[in-house]
């Protein structure tokens, strides 16, 4: 039995359009997805966010002490081997007997880099914003991508790129 043009419709649109999805998958841009995490837990939140191309940090930040440290895995053993912190409760001018209150997430940045620098801004930024008085804060981590591609360990302060004031008035009941 042969199958003729006008006979078999159907099944021509189907293979032009499948010829047709694979010549835009072909030709579309090949640009990879990164997603980050967010959460939280009552005192306590996490995040995720790129060092560089090829490995993400987890950020921690602790409500109650003002914490925040960040950590990296090597490459070589798989293991946590990059270490970063930072108080930020001055940073962000909070009293911490005054219940602060904290949102963060991680954003990403191609900053400046250094050309013969051993040390380079991550590709992501640390977003903290402390509700109670209205202020944001920018941070990153120092980051050795030489380093970490050899499995040196690193630790440094998280550094404050900059901060600003989300609100221009306090809350009632606040200072």
């Amino acid at each position: 039995m042969f199958w003729r043009f006008g006979e078999s419709r159907g099944l021509f649109w189907w293979g032009g359009g499948l010829l047709v999805g694979l010549a835009l998958g072909g030709l579309w841009p090949n640009t990879p997805l990164h997603a980050v995490a967010t959460d939280r837990h009552e005192n306590f939140a996490i995040a995720t966010g790129y060092c560089d191309e090829a490995i993400e940090a987890v950020w921690s930040l602790d409500f109650l002490s003002g914490d925040l440290r960040a950590v990296a895995l090597s490459k070589q053993s798989g293991t946590f081997n990059a270490f970063f912190g930072r108080n930020i409760l001055a940073d962000l001018g909070v009293d911490p007997t005054k219940n602060p209150k904290f949102l963060m997430t991680t954003g990403t940045a191609d900053l400046r880099r250094s050309g013969g620098a051993r040390l380079s801004p991550s590709r992501s930024i640390l977003y903290v914003a402390e509700i109670t008085t209205g202020t944001l804060a920018a941070y990153y981590i120092p980051w050795s991508s030489a380093g970490w591609v050899s499995g040196q360990q690193q630790t440094s302060q998280i550094m404050l790129l900059d901060k600003t004031l989300l609100r221009s008035v306090a809350p009632h009941g606040r200072g």
